[in-house]
């Protein structure tokens, strides 16, 4: 099976403080994958990281055998971990500029889903609620046709039909040989559509396994061995 991700024995420093500490792991084609960590352990660092963001203090990023640059960010469709859009755009300018940006947007996904949740595309996102602007944001990025879909806590800080939302939204609309590398420490609620996790902690990269080989291995459910590995 192909990688789309590979992380070669990579640090971040910022100053005296290491965000990311010689990690290692891979992110293979067609999974979904969880980046698992408690707050602080360096996910959103790594994630930055494979979006360009950030450079890498020491070591090497390789996304479909490239290192971040123009060409890997046209094949990552990124959910960041806070809100991005203009406030005073409204829905349907908002849209045009998905579409006018990413050569790869899917614009009558987009307005279909946005239809079924009764979002009115003259609406002004300062207009919606909390929930709909959460949904909105991800249905922006599931509407691309990416190689890579890489979400920073996208269901942090949302009620729980919400969070379903969300699930359901990114099982259904990603393309089934490409990728999505999902970071939360809320392990309950995607365990269900997970193939693969990742734990990190600390910057460091403590364990990579399939789903079923923890639940064959270990006898447990991925939340229990992460209750279990970040107890304090």
């Amino acid at each position: 099976m192909s990688e789309i991700v590979r992380c070669e024995h990579v640090t971040k420093r910022f100053g005296d403080k290491y965000a990311l500490n010689d990690l290692s792991l891979t992110v293979d084609s067609g999974k979904i994958v969880g980046l698992l960590g408690p707050n602080g352990a360096g996910k959103t660092t790594m994630i930055k990281i494979l979006n360009g963001l950030l450079t890498p203090t020491e070591g090497e990023v390789l996304i479909d055998g490239m290192k971040p640059g123009i060409q890997t960010k046209s094949m990552i469709s990124y959910l960041p971990d806070v809100e991005y859009l203009y406030h005073w755009m409204t829905v349907e300018q908002i849209v045009s500029l998905f579409r006018d940006f990413y050569k790869d947007f899917r614009e009558e996904l987009a307005y279909e889903m946005l239809n079924r949740l009764g979002i009115e595309r003259k609406a002004k996102l300062k207009t919606l609620s909390k929930g709909n602007k959460e949904k909105m944001s991800l249905i922006l990025v599931m509407s691309r046709n990416a190689r890579l879909y890489v979400l920073d806590e996208p269901i942090a800080g949302v009620d729980p039909a919400t969070r379903d939302y969300i699930i359901g939204t990114i099982i259904n609309n990603y393309n089934p040989e490409s990728s999505v590398l999902i970071s939360t420490h809320l392990i309950s609620d995607i365990e269900s559509v997970l193939d693969d996790v990742i734990f990190i902690r600390e910057g460091r990269c403590v364990l990579q396994s399939t789903v079923d080989e923890i639940r064959g291995q270990y006898g447990k459910s991925v939340d229990d061995l992460f209750r279990e590995v970040f107890a304090w």
